[in-house]
């Protein structure tokens, strides 16, 4: 069993900055889409409707970009079990030629959807994202 998803996203010219490349605000928002298509594809239906996530911490290490038109795969995963209700993902961005561009450890928080209350990780919840780097 493994808890990496992939997806891949092209730059386009909306995401492009001053300095030609992908704007750090834009990566930003691929680190949430790959987590959100990631707890979507893998968490359980019930879960998804009882739960939400928010994010509460971002460090992003930039070793690389792209230009317009260029495309990097993400993959994600869980590094470690979460602690209360946090959960810390790691996302690393892959250029044409295979080489990390750009990685980011993020720390999500889980929200219960009826209170909007912080809420406990269950084992249960983390089943689909097992087994972490940390387990061995």
């Amino acid at each position: 069993m493994t808890n990496r998803f992939a997806l891949s996203f092209t730059a386009r010219p909306e995401h492009i900055d001053e300095l030609g490349h992908v704007n750090n605000t834009v990566w930003v928002d691929w680190i949430q889409q790959i987590a959100v298509a990631h707890w979507e594809s893998a968490a359980a239906p019930e879960h998804q409707a009882l739960y939400f996530w928010v994010v509460t911490r971002h460090e992003i290490d930039y070793r690389g970009n792209v230009g317009p038109g260029e495309t990097v795969t993400a993959e994600t995963f869980i590094p470690s079990a979460p602690s209360g209700a946090r959960f810390d993902r790691r996302v690393d961005f892959r250029n044409a030629a295979g080489k990390v561009i750009v990685s980011a450890n993020t720390t999500w928080a889980m929200l219960e959807r009826a209170s909007g209350r912080l809420m406990r990780v269950r084992d249960d919840v983390t089943a689909p994202f097992r087994p972490f780097a940390d387990e061995g």
